[in-house]
């Protein structure tokens, strides 16, 4: 059995210093690491909040993501991709149900769909130019509505790799956005091709 919130919490303070402070952690010694452990260090762990403050649209009524489903660049009757905007990587799309799910609640069809789309995505951003890697998360402790998403590592950069990329991200100058996007609709065009589904309708390939 999983330990009990203040369980976790004792255990963790008993190997932390007066401030509640842990050591650095490996990590932040990789060469792949944004920052140099000279003057880092780690904030102090807080006490458990609970009951945990809820997420955004855990109520349907008021979830973003259900009130934009029909906004993205690719859809089909059950999912639907957008690009983030305002990113440092070359592209970070977004995958989500159009109704209201999340993981744990997604129907078994459903969840086999969204095995099949993922690969075929990493796949198509993986086939852009200069793009070596599509990296794949899933956290959900900020929104309710399930969404994946699907960051674009650059070649070459060699430093971008592993799971410090999504903080290197937040750390780049944005890209630019004429790139991303025209890189985007090459996804979102392969999808139809690969998988179905349709277009925005203001963004549809020309003839």
């Amino acid at each position: 059995m999983a330990l009990r919130p203040d369980e976790f919490y004792d255990r963790v303070v008993a190997v932390s210093d007066s401030e509640r402070r842990l050591p650095l952690a490996r990590m932040t010694g990789w060469e792949i690491s944004p920052f140099e452990p000279d003057g880092l260090r780690v904030a102090p762990l807080r006490p458990p909040v609970l009951p945990e403050p809820a997420r955004h649209g855990e109520d349907p009524s008021d979830c973003n993501a259900c009130r934009d489903r029909d906004e993205g660049i690719w859809f089909n009757d059950h999912w639907r991709l957008t690009r983030i905007q305002g990113v440092g990587v070359p592209l970070v799309l977004m995958l989500h149900p159009r109704d209201h799910y999340d993981m744990a609640d997604l129907p078994d069809e459903l969840a086999a769909e969204l095995g099949l789309l993922s690969t075929r995505i990493v796949r198509h951003v993986q086939a852009l130019p200069h793009i070596s890697r599509a990296h794949v998360y899933r956290i959900g402790d900020g929104g309710a509505h399930l969404h994946v998403w699907f960051f674009a590592r650059p070649e070459g950069q060699a430093q971008l790799f592993g799971s410090w990329l999504v903080v290197w991200d937040d750390l780049l100058p944005e890209y630019p956005a004429d790139v991303a996007e025209a890189d985007a609709d090459i996804v979102a065009d392969a999808l139809v091709a690969s998988h179905g589904g349709r277009r925005s309708p203001t963004r549809e390939p020309a003839a």
